[in-house]
């Protein structure tokens, strides 16, 4: 045991077969759990076309109404869009099952579905990938590397940071800057996304401390299947919104000449 004011030799041997072994494991676990994630995921399931076109079709009506004050759209061709998806709204032609037959309710949706399921499955699946090995390498470097002190941090902390960087050692006068094993891996743990980016690009799934902290069923559980939309009543209420939208119109085109030349001082 060394105090804070001796100097403290390491042996150059810890440092081959320590400090290098446990960065570069690190490292190349958290490469292999990128590319076992992207394994996993899942193409996503294309939808059907009806259901497309249900849904553009939603979203072209907001766009119409939402540039009516300002529309780009000359008035002829504005009123026929209009009066066309007001018309097809009200007769339902756009849903995907067809016209509604009476005011029934849209079924809930069944947790027991096998597109539901395998959702599941796969967020429980990517969690293990992230979990399992990290608490693998937590053992290997507390069970073969336990004590070893590794490194000395180049920059002054305070007694604050013992705690954090002299795991597993106990001492109270070996100065702060020095690093243990686990403590090491620890660093590493939360401090290898950089290094992560730089490799695998920005959207990388190497690092783990995010995914470490959150409940292993926290991705199964935001797969769980929400209320479905009623494309039928978003309908009718769209086609109240563009009849409201057309005594808003207005042409970005109209008197145009009129204001270019007096823009430019042109027009008496």
């Amino acid at each position: 045991m060394a105090t804070s004011g001796l100097s403290l030799y390491l042996d150059p041997q810890i440092r081959d077969w320590v400090l290098f072994p446990i960065t570069l494991v690190m490292i190349l676990v958290g490469i292999l759990r990128h590319y076992v994630v992207l394994l996993l995921r899942s193409s996503p399931k294309k939808l059907p076309r009806n259901a497309i076109r249900e849904q553009r079709a939603l979203l072209r009506a907001q766009i119409l109404r939402s540039t009516a004050p300002h529309s780009p759209v000359p008035p002829v061709y504005y009123t026929a869009v209009s009066q066309h998806l007001i018309t097809s709204f009200e007769a339902g032609a756009y849903l995907k099952d067809g016209p509604p037959k009476g005011d029934q309710p849209l079924p809930a949706p069944n947790p027991m579905d096998p597109a539901n399921m395998d959702g599941m499955m796969a967020g429980m699946k990517t969690q293990m990938v992230m979990m399992v090995p990290q608490m693998i390498i937590m053992g290997w470097v507390n069970f073969f590397f336990s004590g070893f002190v590794l490194i000395k941090l180049p920059f002054p902390l305070t007694l604050g940071f013992k705690s954090m960087l002299q795991r597993g050692i106990e001492t109270r006068d070996m100065d702060v800057r020095w690093v243990s094993s686990l403590s090491w891996y620890f660093l590493n743990f939360f401090g290898l996304n950089g290094l992560y980016r730089i490799i695998l690009g920005q959207d990388n799934a190497a690092d783990p401390s995010q995914d470490m902290m959150a409940s292993p069923f926290a991705a199964a559980q935001m797969q769980q299947p929400g209320p479905p939309q009623d494309f039928n009543k978003l309908f009718k209420a769209e086609t109240e919104n563009l009849r409201f939208a057309e005594g808003l119109y207005k042409w970005v085109g109209d008197d145009v000449e009129e204001r270019v030349l007096r823009r430019y001082g042109e027009f008496e």
